[in-house]
């Protein structure tokens, strides 16, 4: 599901929340192959380090092998092999056969990998260890990796070991070194070692080690067998290759039945992931819209507790965030309510960078923070957390020096971002100094209007925690900064018919744009939506906004607009369904007392926009931000950040049980519709835990701090069951 077109999921072997993401790398000239899969190309290497489902470069590809047949003279010549057939795979498992007949099989613990190879009778078996291997990209914007040396040693056993030090990606990090460590199941009758320098030959070398400590020599091994079956056990560390043995040693020890690596996979992600949500739903798209959903989430952010470089520390670590800018709408709300233990070690992981880094990351990988694309969204992350009561070994004193750090700290630029060299792109609120000293982001920043509403949310996400811990003053000050967003608001700017749009401004005043026409990248003033869309951003000032739009029935009309085909000047939409900034928008409706509308707008995006085929994505997997998205969609609720706050529209199944830890159930069910979410979608009267409810939205205490129960009435038409009070915009007085 989703690793064609533009989707980019990963589907190798990986265990949840894995270090090792065993998967294929296709090499098809000038196509990046984000997490290592194309369904074109030729295989460059099978490697253990994939990131899931990002856009902007490819990440990792190393720790590689590749298997070969005949007689090999120049093995570190860039060599790929074609593809034969079909590649197939399953949770823990993943297979393809090369097109010189070679099947390779994959599965994979949390810190190593299992190849298992079968080799065409009568040939000349081996297997390339290529230290220098990444994943190339090809887009041009100075992002691809890069391999600076390296090391491998083969032992008299036939085991090897070594590093590689790579550098750049997408959150352009400095070198890091990444240790490995392998095993063959049948020794080799032949290892020789080879260095290549420049694009010149790989030579053949002697001894049983060979380095390079610079770009220019690539280093690499080929391992030759007479069997025509080979396993071969790898283990990767950020230590050392000690820490890589043992850590190969323990979870894939010599002896090691792959068929029984790939069952306990299996029984992994059920036991951890897979059995926490639970259907009478018997529709098999559906299920597999469902459980590919929640499987892709959780390959990402990686646990590399134990397995931090940069500081020694008794706190839990996280890395590859990819990045909060897309997940804190949907997927870390996601996470909270479906892996309470491992979401609360990611928060004091957070916490823990900024002990050691000075900032939170926004985005994260190879122990590295980087690249922010608006805000400093790790904030929402926190203020979320807060808010629906993560505690525990949490120090939220330190959370919110860490969320200070970001709002009253102006981040160093360096290295500078050739795409955006006006401030820091690593981490932080590079914008800042307009922020303080003016309330709004003038043109000498790039993606001013984009940071003006995300700072806007950022300083919301810091009021609520000063307010949770009684800091009265800081409370005060954060939300009415939290209102500078409305800076922005050109109230004479129009489009379609429709007054009052977030624009660019300066000294001078509004800068006029076109809010259709005025989405852009790094460089430009709206990052990768529209001012359509970053206009309904400022969610927790919801009252004001709609004030500002003209009242209720407008505000109805100008979201109603976002969803009409030709409205954008094109064949489409205004509303895209491929980014995250566009997330809330089907469901601002309940806010206007629309809840109808907020079911059928969304009800129609989830079902034009998935399916189960390999393009079954409209965007980027963005880390599973996609998937949450759709899966929040699936339950009948809507998060909304850095509030307790979840707006109520209709779930998809009849019964569907979410297990929330602790002995604890959500428990949704549905009379009246077709119990797949295709018709008769339309709330008629929704009981709360037993008691009939006009709201529509609920708070995590009402159904998820203790539990509780949806009871939906489902229709074929639209009725006003949501008389209550309408959802709290709690920076709008």
């Amino acid at each position: 599901m989703g690793t064609n077109t533009v989707g980019n999921n990963f589907p190798g072997a990986a265990r949840p929340f894995g270090m090792v993401k065993l998967g294929p790398d296709l090499y098809d000239e000038g196509t990046d192959s984000y997490a290592g899969y194309l369904s074109t190309g030729n295989f460059s290497g099978f490697s253990m380090m994939h990131e899931q489902g990002t856009g902007g470069a490819p990440k990792y590809g190393t720790v590689s092998q590749l298997p070969l047949v005949g007689n090999i003279s120049d093995p570190l010549a860039n060599i790929t092999v074609s593809r034969s057939g079909t590649d197939s795979g399953s949770v823990g498992y993943y297979k393809a056969t090369t097109g010189q007949g070679v099947s390779v099989e994959l599965t994979s613990t949390a810190h190593a990998g299992m190849y298992r190879y079968s080799f065409p009778s009568g040939s000349q078996n081996n297997v390339l260890v290529d230290v220098s291997h990444v994943l190339p990209s090809y887009r041009g914007m100075g992002l691809s990796q890069h391999y600076e040396g390296g090391e491998l040693e083969v032992f008299d056993d036939g085991h090897y070991e070594g590093h590689g030090v790579y550098n750049n990606g997408w959150n352009e990090a400095p070198d890091w070194t990444i240790y490995f460590c392998g095993h063959f199941s049948s020794t080799p009758t032949s290892k020789k070692l080879y260095a290549a320098t420049g694009s010149g030959p790989g030579v053949q070398q002697s001894g049983s080690s060979v380095s390079s400590t610079s770009n220019s020599t690539r280093v690499g091994g080929l391992f030759t067998f007479k069997d025509k079956h080979v396993l071969s056990r790898v283990g990767i560390s950020w230590i050392s290759t000690e820490q890589a043995c043992d850590n190969v040693a323990n979870e894939i020890p010599k002896g090691s039945k792959f068929d029984i690596v790939v069952s306990d996979a299996v029984a992994e992600w059920n036991m951890k992931v897979l059995s926490k949500v639970k259907t009478t739903n018997t529709n098999q798209t559906t299920l597999n819209l469902l459980y590919s959903s929640l499987y892709f989430m959780h390959l990402i952010p990686t646990n590399q507790t134990g397995e931090n470089p940069g500081w020694k520390s008794s706190e839990p670590y996280y890395s590859d965030i990819f990045t909060f800018w897309d997940l804190f709408r949907c997927g870390t709300a996601l996470m909270q309510v479906l892996q309470p233990q491992a979401y609360e070690e990611q928060i004091r992981s957070l916490i823990d960078i900024w002990r050691n880094v000075g900032w939170m990351p926004d985005a994260r990988s190879s122990n590295y923070n980087g690249r922010s694309q608006g805000g400093s969204n790790a904030d929402n992350v926190l203020a979320d957390a807060y808010v629906k009561g993560v505690r525990g070994a949490v120090n939220w004193e330190d959370g919110y020096k860490a969320l200070l750090a970001d709002a009253e700290h102006t981040p160093p630029n360096y290295p500078v971002d050739p795409m955006a060299p006006d401030s820091s792109t690593h981490e932080g609120r590079g914008a800042l100094p307009d922020w303080i000293s003016l309330g709004y982001i003038s043109p000498r920043f790039t993606r001013a209007g984009t940071r003006a509403v995300e700072y806007s949310c950022n300083d919301f996400g810091l009021h609520q925690v000063a307010k949770g811990l009684k800091k009265n003053q800081d409370a005060k000050k954060y939300l009415n900064r939290s209102r500078n967003w409305r800076h922005h608001w050109d109230p004479d700017q129009t489009s379609l018919g429709f007054s009052g749009f977030l624009v660019p401004r300066n000294s001078s005043g509004f800068i006029p744009s076109d809010p259709l026409a005025n989405d852009g990248y790094w460089g430009d003033p709206f990052y990768e939506a529209s001012s359509w869309a970053y206009s309904w951003n400022a969610v927790h000032d919801m009252k004001h906004m709609i004030n500002l739009i003209g009242g209720a029935e407008r505000t109805v009309d100008r979201l109603n607009t976002m969803f009409i085909d030709g409205a954008s000047g094109s064949s489409g939409t205004i509303f895209d369904p491929t980014n995250e900034p566009m997330f809330n928008v089907p469901y601002l409706y309940n806010y206007v007392g629309r809840q109808d509308l907020s079911v059928k707008q969304s009800r129609a995006v989830a079902k034009d926009n998935y399916s189960t085929g390999s393009a079954g994505l409209p965007g980027n997997s963005d880390a599973g931000a996609m998937q949450t998205w759709l899966l929040w969609n699936m339950i009948g609720l809507y998060p909304v950040t850095g509030q307790s706050t979840f707006l109520i529209h209709s779930p998809w199944f009849e019964s569907l049980t979410i297990d929330l830890g602790d002995d604890k159930t959500l428990n949704v069910t549905s009379t009246g519709g077709d119990g797949n979410g295709d018709s008769n979608y339309y709330v008629q009267s929704l009981k709360v835990n037993g008691k009939k409810w006009t709201q529509n939205w609920l708070t995590w205490d009402d159904v998820f701090a203790r539990g509780g129960t949806l009871e939906f009435e489902l229709g074929a038409n639209a009725v006003n069951w949501s008389t209550g009070a309408l959802p709290p915009s709690p920076a709008s007085v």
